[in-house]
């Protein structure tokens, strides 16, 4: 139910915020970005509640006072969301996209043996009238790649009916412009997707190995415990930190350099995301091994390495989040057509949810390669006897590949191009 309510609400309140500004007005546009830090920003800040209260009653088994606390919340969340309903601005329906999906493959499908137009001029493209009716799309402009999916949109004799002294589009035969371009967009992105997945798997490891890693550690401060799950907190207050220096020192600073408004561009965001996430992995690995030179081998007493050595690689990882998951926000969502916007957030949620797959598949590999021979492997259920830090240099290792990826990908990006938009490089990897 948690799955299902997260999956409802959380992609969509995303776009719908993005929706309440226009981005063809330049006192508006800026808000928009503004947006989706401030939307991350009450993410963590909940999140903030969540590992300090909620754990305070979970550390005292008072799970009752845990769940009415979050029932709560809830309920004066959806009070607010309803409350400010005369206030917001409502997008146009757009149409079924599968649809329109599916009609894209199926035309060009069946014109495979069509020659192609020397130019784009001779594809076809509704006038405004029928963007209109079809909920108020704007036109996407045809741009090069994917030329196969070209051919629905080119005329031949059969793509029209003639009823009544009115001709009607066969819907899948001849398709226009804007739905092939549509196709091409998402195609574009799916690249650029995949590589944040690996990041996820770096983001996952916060919840799971950094705190089974916190657990094997010194946890007294002043004669108090400290629960490692509540380290987490090191990690929100980064981001609410690092949110602020970005909004405040660092865009403003590289925008007088750069002498544009925009700042860094969304996809060179992701990439230092993906170098500080690749550093959290090496302080935690560093941790790691010092905690192991001054263990007890072949006991499960604590390590006397002090917990709060962990707060660097929870530091870095909140970061990254800020430069990695704000910056995906804003990109899937300015980079995907209109009628797709819930698409471009649900990207962001499917990176998260396959990150955390990935990381359990990528554990129990490595867990069954190094337990080999009777050995207790990287990641045993005593860390003591393990290596935990070789898995964190692992996952260091495989975020700078996953960079490099990254950075093919994004060099070779085509940014989505709207009819009546100025030309931006917002979406672009390019300086």
């Amino acid at each position: 139910m948690v799955a299902l309510g997260n999956g409802g609400y959380q992609p969509t309140v995303a776009s719908f915020g993005a929706d309440q500004f226009d981005e063809d007005d330049p006192k508006e546009a800026p808000s928009k970005d503004t947006f989706f830090l401030y939307f991350y920003l009450a993410l963590n800040l909940g999140s903030l509640f969540s590992n300090t209260c909620l754990s305070y009653f979970e550390d005292r088994g008072m799970w009752a006072w845990g769940f009415w606390a979050s029932t709560v919340s809830a309920f004066v969340a959806l009070l607010i969301f309803v409350g400010a309903t005369p206030t917001y601005r409502h997008r146009k329906p757009g149409g079924n996209t599968l649809s329109r999906f599916c009609q894209v493959v199926v035309g060009a499908s069946r014109k495979w043996r069509v020659g192609m137009p020397p130019g784009a001029d001779d594809l076809y493209e509704e006038d405004g009238k029928e963007l209109q009716v079809a909920g108020g799309r704007r036109r996407i402009l045809h741009t090069e790649g994917f030329g196969f999916l070209d051919r629905a949109a080119v005329v031949d004799s059969d793509d029209f009916t003639f009823q009544a002294q009115s001709t009607r589009r066969k819907l899948w035969r001849l398709c226009t412009i804007t739905q092939v371009e549509e196709v091409k967009c998402v195609l574009r992105l799916l690249p650029i997707w995949l590589c944040t997945i690996l990041y996820s798997v770096v983001f996952t490891q916060m919840a799971s190995l950094f705190v089974v890693q916190g657990a094997a550690m010194r946890r007294t401060v002043g004669g108090v415990t400290i629960p490692p799950s509540i380290m987490s907190a090191f990690d929100i207050l980064s981001v609410v930190a690092f949110i602020f220096f970005y909004k405040r020192l660092l865009q403003p600073l590289v925008c007088r350099v750069r002498k544009n408004t925009t700042g860094l561009t969304e996809l060179q965001r992701m990439g230092i995301g993906l170098i500080i996430a690749a550093l959290a992995m090496v302080s935690a690995g560093v941790v790691e091994h010092f905690r192991l030179k001054l263990r007890c081998r072949g006991c499960t007493a604590a390590s006397s390495l002090h917990i709060m050595w962990q707060v660097p690689q929870y530091v870095l990882v909140g970061a990254s989040e800020v430069f990695m998951y704000v910056s995906q926000l804003q990109f899937f969502n300015g980079q995907t057509p209109d009628g797709l916007k819930s698409f471009g957030s649900a990207l962001y949620m499917t990176s998260i949810a396959f990150g955390n797959f990935f990381s359990d598949f990528i554990v129990t590999i490595v867990m069954k390669i190094t337990s080999k021979g009777g050995r207790p492997g990287w990641i045993p259920a005593n860390l003591n006897d393990g290596h935990l830090d070789r898995f964190y240099f692992l996952l260091a290792a495989l975020s700078c590949a996953d960079l490099v990826v990254y950075v093919v990908c994004a060099k070779s990006y085509k940014c989505i191009k709207m009819e009546g938009r100025c030309e931006k490089t917002a979406g672009g990897f390019h300086v």
